[in-house]
């Protein structure tokens, strides 16, 4: 009689493992799955992240690069209408603008005003400055904040 208690127990176990086994055999393959799917995914996210990066690099090169030499400034007439409709086509205040130039706000101002008039150097980047749109003026401000 024990012999077949104990056959009876060994086959409901045997029974019981393989019930278990299928019922938890979909969820084995979608865990497996799902890891494979993870490990893609960061895969691609530092693929990304590397690209990311090296994009932002060559930006921030690209626009602290100098923007105009002083040949092209010597040609330039300088306006101070022009100082204020430039900021203002940019939407920036005068200490926006002032850091964008890489001048102070109240010499952006005294521009302004007619009470002064730039220098070679900051003539220079009044040029480049004009080039630009509001989006890239925005960037480079970003840009002047982080550093």
């Amino acid at each position: 009689m024990a012999d077949l208690a104990g056959t009876l127990k060994e086959e409901v176990r045997r029974l019981a493992r393989k019930e278990i086994r299928t019922e938890t055999e979909a969820t084995r393959q979608a865990v497996s799955q799902y890891r494979r799917d993870i490990a893609r995914l960061k895969r691609e996210v530092a693929d990304q992240e590397k690209r990311l990066a090296f994009l932002e690099a060559q930006e921030k090169r690209r626009l602290e690069a100098p923007p105009a030499t002083n040949d092209t400034a010597e040609n330039v007439r300088f306006s101070a209408r022009s100082v204020k409709s430039q900021r203002e086509r940019l939407g920036f205040s005068q200490a926006d603008y002032a850091k964008l130039v890489g001048v102070s706000p109240m010499t952006i101002f005294n521009w302004e005003q007619g009470k002064s008039r730039p220098r070679q150097e900051q003539l220079a980047s009044l040029v480049a400055v004009r080039n630009i749109g509001k989006r890239e003026a925005l960037k480079r401000l970003e840009l002047l904040d982080e550093s």
